[in-house]
């Protein structure tokens, strides 16, 4: 067992209802990683808020607005990192197809970002 402390990882899409739960139930089993999702928009069940901010060690948002809304929003907030997946919202949650571009974009990422191998079966 490693006691090297997991990334925690914001997923944020518009409504938080397909591409960042999605992306939350991929990797909420990852054992190098904690992972919460929300959304931007007001009628989304969970909104992002500073607190998911202050949390997290870097914010993947779905499209370029979210990441804009973002800094908008807390403005004068210290943000962590905010990457753009540029998923469209065209998909279903878990959606397959949705499933293999969001493991395409960010294994790489969450790869590098956490030290590479996630050894120690």
């Amino acid at each position: 067992m490693s006691d090297s402390p997991r990334l925690k990882v914001l997923f944020v899409c518009a409504l938080n209802r397909q591409r960042s739960v999605t992306a939350e139930r991929l990797y909420r089993n990852d054992a190098r990683l904690e992972v919460r999702s929300a959304g931007v928009r007001s009628d989304a069940p969970r909104r992002v808020s500073e607190k998911d901010l202050h949390w997290a060690d870097i914010v993947f948002v779905m499209e370029r607005d979210q990441k804009q809304w973002i800094q908008e929003r807390f403005e004068g907030l210290e943000l962590p990192p905010i990457d753009v997946l540029d998923i469209p919202d065209e998909f279903e949650v878990m959606d397959p197809v949705l499933q293999e571009l969001l493991r395409a974009t960010l294994d790489p990422e969450l790869d590098h970002l956490v030290g590479g191998s996630g050894a120690g079966e």
